[in-house]
């Protein structure tokens, strides 16, 4: 098995940005999710609630990026502010009275703030899938998220028998895609290398209804929740790919080798 994408999300909920190498850090692939919109309240926001975030294209720069139709944002150097993200106390150092304007005009809210994170190993994670010293920032679970090909080909299959039309791999916004053929294999994986890093892997990715969003036409619709919950639903919600937590840092490279350590 080899590494088929790689990818990266400057803003979250924003577009993925491909990329042919990944530096990985303890708390996840650099440049991933250090931009997170929140609201008056410093709470965060989303594309749950704004599918328009979506369409957002922030290309990485040094010390910054460059949002499509948009400012250059450089990282920013003053004090940070308390922010929240689910039930997750965080600091954000705020980008500033351009980059809010945009996003305001943008979401047509004039309570919506722009934050950088600084810090990005601030978070602790779920002791009973990590250790003492793992760490993230602003991203939802844990830092790094892979799906394999056989199992979206597997998916789609489900789909398409089912009357409906196959969808793209963006739908579940990974870190990383392995071309693999054996649908859910990873199901089972618990530590694995690529290239030269290992990981291990935390748990599955319990998926929620920004899945069933076209990041294109921003159309709402049932897939693929619906068919997940008749073949992938067990605890109460639905599963479709893997989360890990890197045990070193490293570079990774699409066309690396995938091993299954344990």
């Amino acid at each position: 098995m080899r590494v088929l994408e790689l990818n990266i999300h400057p803003v979250k909920s924003g577009r993925p940005f491909p990329v042919d190498t990944a530096r990985v850090e303890r708390w996840g692939l650099a440049g991933d999710r250090r931009w997170m919109l929140v609201d008056g309240d410093g709470r965060s926001v989303t594309a749950r609630e704004e599918h328009r975030l979506l369409t957002v294209v922030a290309t990485p720069v040094p010390d910054g990026v460059l949002i499509d139709g948009g400012p250059l944002l450089r990282e920013p150097a003053g004090e940070s502010v308390a922010v929240r993200h689910s039930r997750h106390e965080l600091r954000g150092v705020p980008a500033g009275p351009e980059a809010d304007a945009w996003f305001r005009r943008l979401l047509g809210r004039a309570d919506v703030r722009l934050v950088w994170c600084a810090e990005p190993a601030q978070r602790a994670l779920n002791p009973a899938y990590s250790e003492p010293d793992d760490r993230t920032g602003f991203v939802d679970g844990y830092p790094v998220v892979l799906s394999t090909t056989g199992s979206l080909d597997r998916l789609n299959a489900w789909i398409v028998a089912d009357g409906g039309e196959p969808l793209p791999m963006v739908r579940f916004r990974p870190n990383v895609v392995v071309d693999s053929a054996e649908p859910f294999a990873e199901d089972d994986w618990k530590r694995i290398r690529i290239g030269a890093v290992e990981f291990r892997v935390a748990k599955l990715v319990d998926r929620c209804v920004m899945t069933t969003v076209d990041p294109e036409t921003l159309a709402g619709g049932k897939e693929p929740i619906r068919t997940l919950a008749r073949h992938r639903r067990w605890d109460g919600t639905t599963w479709f790919g893997i989360q890990l937590i890197p045990d070193a840092v490293g570079t990774v490279h699409v066309g690396d080798q995938v091993e299954i350590l344990a």
